[in-house]
């Protein structure tokens, strides 16, 4: 460490402005030597000790302070939400490899794509386990920052991202693009995650489970202070659009660029020459895992050239010239203590194994889902078992395997209990079902935690804060027999629940009179009808517009609608024709829950390609899968997966697969793209007419 830096008293200059540039050019420049070269030359008390002064003589001058300000990343208000941004250049998804077959198969692949047997270079970059995230640098100055969202359309995360003291607000050195955006991903350490969740854990709020969901939550918080707060840090892995300037015709030599620029750099990054370089780095880093600083779930090999990689193209939504080689996932040994049935918000029964504490993929894991009674007399796992557990995708905890061997005499099978374990009603098994269910609806405590779990949830109602603890102590006090009575809570009962101080119960029923303005959609999800996903849920709104028409819709009128089948239709009237239900949905909408009106699809003229059902399969050349989906969805017609003598067309890309013979032994019509627009483009003039 280089000698304690002074805090600054009277500048030799002219002028405070010159003081405030000073200090600003100072602690940017100590922010780089940390975050990018892993260099620091002044402690962090001594870093903290320039930014007080730079913070008073900003304070006592507010005229001389700059966007580029170091004390300028948290300087926002709360956000109502995030706003939809476009990216330039799509965020592409990568192809998976999941041994060295795979790897070497990919290899193989493009020197016949490419014509050429000499070795292909690449770029070896460790695959973080984070958040991608996109940051938009316009004459060298970050501008946006955006999630990846789906590829096309992200939210605008600009004011969290400007809090990451490892992303610059203003580029280094010369020669910037005049638009240029930076693809990375924004991550936690496990020493950051650690410390996060002791402070949590400290201040009685709920824990990470990992450090990829402690980041993603991070992000996405409403306020940019909190954002501030945690340990957040950033590395770039390569660029999107580009306007206005060149770049480097190597990947490597764009990272290093980006590096030069003030933007932090994976240091686990190099060239590799040919498939077997690429092995010897996966091998390396495999073994390195565990030791580094940081998660991380597999290596991506990238074709360095990148002129190759114009030439490989794109297939789908993904890039044919790259791919993640995913690392096994992580085993450990334990032991079986329990085996228990866990009660869901649908009333199914999930058989739960209760391990002895292990550590594994990065978090401590004691328990596993064993998913079904199938699952469970497949794998033979018994009380007392000697089993493997891993994360499956590194996320959730199973049981991959047990060991006979090691098994205790006198062990017994697991048998699913024939009452609820946590209201005593009954536990039935329907024919075409694979799960048991209590069939005590909503007077079953755990269907109704989980309900309203599912109500509040993101994707649904999207109540923040409401945590399962919370939930269960709103039910236990008789606060929330029904989702309904959410909009009933007070401020002082709430208040009075453990963990809940003034602060939090405001935020929660802040959060809560916030949700009464939504999207039918969201709200038909968040009722919980059983089968009535996001897709079908948006299919419902969509073609009734409103609730009164759909609440009185036979199965008949439900199975004309796409995404919606027999089972479907049955449970969605089934929901509607219950007096319960609808007594409880009235209830919340006369709370004030509301969403915009609409003319339902159903209600006008149908489509040109109503009645006829459409399969794609393989990749268009410039559709991507979800877009032609949508257009055909939009002329009326039906999307399946499957072909069927019932199918009308088949639309074919690039490798279609099986779904290609099938259609052409059953004699079913099959076009390209091209054809499929003409189509398209004919039917939406004739609805225009």
């Amino acid at each position: 460490m280089a000698a304690s830096a002074r805090r600054p008293g009277p500048f030799p200059m002219s002028s405070i402005k010159k003081q405030i540039t000073a200090l600003r050019e100072q602690l940017n420049e100590h922010s780089w030597r940390y975050h990018v070269l892993a260099d620091p030359v002044v402690s962090d008390e001594d870093y903290d000790r320039l930014y007080q002064a730079l913070v008073e003589l900003e304070g006592a001058h507010p005229k001389f302070i700059a966007a580029d300000s170091p004390t300028q990343r948290v300087g926002e208000a709360p956000a109502d939400g995030f706003a939809e941004v476009k990216h330039l250049a799509p965020m592409l998804s990568l192809d998976n490899a999941f041994n060295e077959e795979e790897l070497a198969a990919f290899d193989k692949r493009l020197k016949e794509r490419l014509k050429r047997e000499d070795e292909i270079h690449y770029a070896a970059e460790t695959k973080l386990d984070g958040v991608a995230v996109s940051l938009l640098f316009e004459k060298g100055k970050l501008t946006r920052g955006a999630t990846r969202g789906d590829g096309f359309t992200g939210e605008d995360v600009s004011a969290n991202i400007k809090t990451l003291r490892s992303i610059p607000l203003v580029l280094r050195s010369t020669g910037h693009p005049a638009r240029m955006e930076v693809r990375g991903e924004v991550f936690m350490t496990k020493d950051g995650f650690s410390k996060l969740n002791e402070s949590q854990e400290a201040a009685g709020e709920k824990v990470f489970a990992n450090p990829r969901n402690a980041a993603a939550g991070s992000l996405r918080q409403l306020d940019p202070k909190i954002t501030a707060k945690r340990p957040l840090r950033f590395f770039a892995h390569g660029i999107g659009a580009v306007e206005g300037g060149g770049m480097p015709a190597s990947h490597i030599d764009i990272l290093r660029q980006l590096k030069e620029w003030g933007l932090p750099v994976a240091a686990e990054t190099e060239r590799a020459p040919g498939l077997q370089a690429c092995l010897r780095f996966y091998k390396k880093l495999l073994k390195k895992r565990d030791s580094l600083p940081y998660e991380i779930d597999g290596i991506v090999f990238k074709v360095d050239d990148l002129r190759l990689q114009e030439e490989l193209g794109f297939v789908s939504r993904a890039p044919r010239w790259a791919v993640a080689c995913k690392f096994p996932p992580e085993e450990k040994l334990t032991e079986v203590l329990a085996i228990e049935a866990q009660v869901g918000r649908t009333g199914a029964l999930t058989p739960v194994a209760r391990l002895k504490s292990v550590f594994v993929g990065g978090v401590t894991v004691t328990n596993a889902t064993l998913h079904n009674m199938d699952e469970v007399e497949r794998k033979d796992v018994r009380v007392g078992d000697t089993v493997v557990v891993r994360r499956a995708g590194d996320v959730i905890p199973e049981v991959a395997r047990t060991l006979p061997d090691k098994r205790p005499p006198a062990t017994t099978p697991f048998a699913m209990p024939k009452v609820c374990p946590v209201c005593g009603a009954p536990v039935e098994r329907a024919q075409d079902e694979a799960a048991y269910r209590c069939v005590g609806g909503l007077r079953c405590r755990a269907q109704l935690v989980q309900s309203i779990l599912h109500f509040a949830s993101r994707r649904a109602m999207d109540i923040e804060g409401l945590g399962e603890k919370l939930v269960e102590q709103l039910v236990e006090k008789g606060q929330a027999q029904n989702v309904a009575d959410l909009y009933k809570l007070k401020q002082e009962a709430v208040a009075a629940l453990e963990r809940m101080g003034e602060k939090s119960t405001e935020n929660l029923l802040q959060a809560i009179e916030k949700s009464k303005d939504t999207q039918l959609e969201r709200f038909l999800h968040a009722l919980g009808i059983r089968e009535v996903g996001e897709t079908t849920a948006r299919a419902l709104a969509a073609h009734f517009g409103g609730i009164e028409k759909l609440r009185i819709a036979s199965e008949e009128e439900l199975c004309e609608i796409h995404d919606v089948g027999p089972v479907v239709a049955k449970n969605v009237a089934g929901f509607f024709s219950d007096r319960e239900n609808t007594a409880i949905m009235d209830e919340i909408i006369q709370a004030g829950v509301n969403w915009p009106e609409r003319e339902g699809s159903g209600d006008k003229p149908a489509g040109g390609l109503q009645g006829q059902t459409f399969v794609i399969t393989g990749a268009l050349p410039s559709l991507s899968r979800a877009d032609a989906k949508d257009r055909l969805l939009a002329a009326g017609a039906k999307v399946s997966g499957s072909v069927s003598a019932k199918t009308n067309c088949v639309v074919a890309g690039d490798k279609p697969g099986s779904k290609f013979d099938k259609a052409q032994a059953l004699g079913v019509k099959i076009i390209d793209e091209a054809e499929l627009l003409a189509l398209l483009s004919s039917t939406e003039r004739a609805g225009q007419n």
